[in-house]
């Protein structure tokens, strides 16, 4: 299996493994099945698919060649100052009276300008 399928079917079983924690996680907590004295760990198990898919992100970034690795690199340094900006900008929106958002939004954000970044740096490189 080649490192480019193997990444896609990493990648896909951590962010699954983080949707059925969330799923369950929140179910449990519904249905009262979490005890008070662990709610706060209970909260943060989907996390673990979290941490699994951030090392699947590293192994794969480290397999990758001087070009390839400079690629996301661009992508990456781009998605996080467009992230900054973006949410900066909106920060001082929110003091102006717009509706205040979720931190659960900055990741998704992140992510859709890193490949943006990525698809710019492609296009400069390749």
């Amino acid at each position: 299996m080649g490192n480019s399928r193997r990444y896609v079917i990493e990648l896909l079983a951590s962010i699954t493994a983080y949707g059925l924690l969330l799923v369950g996680v929140n179910k449990a907590a519904q249905w009262g099945w979490v005890p008070d004295a662990l709610s706060v760990p209970v909260a943060l198990l989907p996390m673990a698919g979290g941490v699994a898919t951030v090392w699947v992100i590293m192994r794969h970034i480290r397999r990758l060649d001087e070009m390839q690795r400079r690629m996301q690199f661009e992508g990456l340094a781009f998605g996080f100052a467009m992230t900054a900006l973006i949410t900066f900008s909106y920060g001082f929106l929110e003091g102006q009276g717009w509706p205040k958002l979720s931190m659960f939004v900055v990741l998704p954000l992140m992510n859709a300008t890193w490949v943006l970044g990525y698809v710019l740096a492609c296009r400069r490189y390749g």
